[in-house]
């Protein structure tokens, strides 16, 4: 198991790697971030504004009566960028998330997805 330091760090080391942050959809707060997004991106405000997606896709499940399914991951693809949200299913996890913010140019969005579950899956929070 890792703490949370520790998973951003693994998290950050993942090829083309901008910042990544574990957010509280709850509330929108992240509770943790590393990264450089500079101008780029903020990640403050993408934890904030990422809770509403994830918010608006648990409802949707529900209203659809999806109850046997856990969402894995999240994808946004921009011009530049890859946006990955994937909220955590441990028992600790549970209404969390971890968002990750990928150079496009520099990275391999399946190698992203295998190393970002696997960081979850060794999560203790």
């Amino acid at each position: 198991m890792s703490s949370l330091d520790s998973a951003l760090k693994e998290a950050m080391t993942i090829e083309g790697a901008i910042g990544v942050a574990l957010v509280d959809y709850g509330s929108g707060m992240a509770l943790g971030t590393l990264g450089d997004g500079g101008a780029e991106l903020d990640l403050n405000v993408a934890a904030a504004g990422n809770t509403d997606l994830v918010r608006a896709k648990m409802r949707t499940m529900e209203m659809l009566g999806l109850h046997d399914n856990d969402i894995e991951d999240i994808l946004i693809s921009l011009t530049s960028q890859y946006h990955l949200i994937r909220p955590l299913t441990t028992a600790t996890g549970r209404g969390l998330f971890l968002y990750l913010a990928l150079s496009r140019s520099r990275s391999n969005l399946a190698m992203a997805r295998h190393q970002l579950r696997r960081i979850e899956a060794g999560l203790e929070v």
